[in-house]
């Protein structure tokens, strides 16, 4: 992967390139934020089509996030060989790919077709985080790494907040399983009928993706340069000796599990009749509310990051974090609803600022360092589990999970985030 010192034809960029340059990037956070979270509208609609468990349910999503595990090594070797722009065009590409694989998944319908077109598609996204995560955090002052990529990633909640609205209209709102009564069995014509209902959706996903593609083909992206350091230099220092970096994999890992069992099932809670008694199309409002909450989360993280450590509103996203759960997961009705619509607001500064802190120090390290903590997305497979505890305990108290989740990010702020062995920090 390349480093933070880019160069554009042997001179540095101007600071008007890389604005032009994140605007772009812009773009693409947008577009993976809302494909990812089109599934949580996918899901409940493929868990009455295939008459999934909980458990089958989370798997869908496990096996997305297991991508990231499986891809972020060869996308960082790939940006290396190709360079970041037409790294992102491949990553676009195979997203599209994916998309595409949706349509004959619908018309057998297949579960095994399902996975494998969601697990194409997350490796297109992988390619796109790994290259532009770092990107952003090294492009400017050090002090403001975490208030510019939480500002970026803002424009990813966008996409995650108009999400849920298209895949209700497109997916739900077209569907018998997604307008029907909360507990009404499908007959198996109907479930046929669903089945189909992914296939525009899907079909308008590849076309935007592919016409962003060659918008990005076609853009003058700062050509970007390596500045690897020698395997002698790189030799005489460790990762591991880096405490915010050894703990920050695990709570990118960790973060990832309580925010997309949140995400995943959020549909299914505020459905059932003691919650919400809402259509799975009237749960899908409510969802982008959630992710409505992570975009004014991250735009105003990053304003508050300019005068307040981010250490400290990593914090306190926390325990707002912890509060909000613990009511969704011992209240009920309307209440237990708001609380959960209510998390989105304090996770929405806990990837970017994680993200941040964790190669915050790294000097030459910070290209392997980025890659461990994009390979720690990886810990959302692990919805997985939350998946099995609502099948065996319930779907309400599933969510302790995402309680105890909350509790690793509190001490990762107050004390595993500080940096130990730091390289002197300057401004690229």
């Amino acid at each position: 992967m390349t480093s933070a010192g880019a160069t554009l034809d042997g001179q540095a960029p101007s600071p008007a390139s890389y604005k032009s340059a994140l605007s772009l990037l812009a773009s693409l956070f947008f577009i993976w934020g809302f494909i990812t979270v089109i599934n949580n509208t996918l899901l409940p609609h493929l868990r009455s089509v295939f008459e999934l468990s909980y458990t089958q349910t989370t798997l869908i999503e496990s096996v997305w996030f297991i991508a990231y595990f499986v891809a972020s090594i060869p996308s960082a070797r790939l940006i290396e060989r190709v360079g970041y722009k037409k790294a992102m065009v491949v990553g676009l590409c195979i997203m599209a790919a994916g998309a595409l694989g949706m349509i004959p998944a619908a018309r057998l319908p297949s579960y095994a077709v399902t996975l494998v077109a969601l697990f194409v598609i997350a490796c297109g996204i992988t390619l796109l985080q790994v290259a532009a995560n770092p990107y952003v955090a090294v492009v400017g002052p050090p002090q403001t790494a975490s208030a510019r990529l939480n500002l970026v990633q803002a424009f990813n909640s966008l996409g995650t907040m108009f999400a849920p609205l298209f895949g209700g209209y497109l997916i739900l709102g077209r569907s018998t399983s997604g307008t029907a009564e909360a507990g009404q069995v499908l007959t198996q014509a109907e479930r046929l009928a669903d089945a189909q209902a992914v296939q525009l959706p899907y079909l308008i996903v590849a076309a935007v993706l592919v016409l962003l593609a060659v918008i990005i083909a076609r853009y003058p992206l700062p050509a970007m340069t390596s500045r690897r350091v020698s395997k002698e230099e790189r030799g005489a220092h460790s990762l591991w000796k880096h405490r915010n970096l050894v703990f920050g994999i695990p709570a990118i890992f960790i973060y990832l599990i309580a925010e997309i069992g949140v995400a995943n099932l959020f549909i299914n809670f505020v459905s059932q009749p003691d919650i919400g008694n809402l259509t799975h199309e009237g749960a899908s409002h409510y969802l982008f509310l959630l992710w409505g909450g992570m975009m004014v989360g991250r735009f105003a993280g990053s304003v508050l990051m300019r005068s307040i450590s981010a250490e400290r509103v990593l914090a306190g996203a926390a325990i707002g974090a912890f509060i909000v759960m613990l009511v969704a997961t011992f209240a009920s009705g309307p209440t237990a609803m708001w609380a959960l619509v209510a998390v989105g607001l304090f996770h929405s500064v806990m990837f970017p600022t994680i993200f941040t802190l964790g190669i915050r120090g790294l000097g030459p390290l910070t290209e392997e360092g980025a890659g461990l903590l994009i390979m720690a997305i990886a810990g959302g497979a692990l919805v997985v589990v939350q998946g099995w505890l609502a099948d065996i305990y319930g779907l309400q108290m599933s969510f302790l999970l995402t309680v105890m989740c909350e509790l690793y990010i509190l001490f990762y702020a107050a004390w595993g985030a500080k940096p130990t062995n730091a390289f002197p920090e300057t401004q690229h």
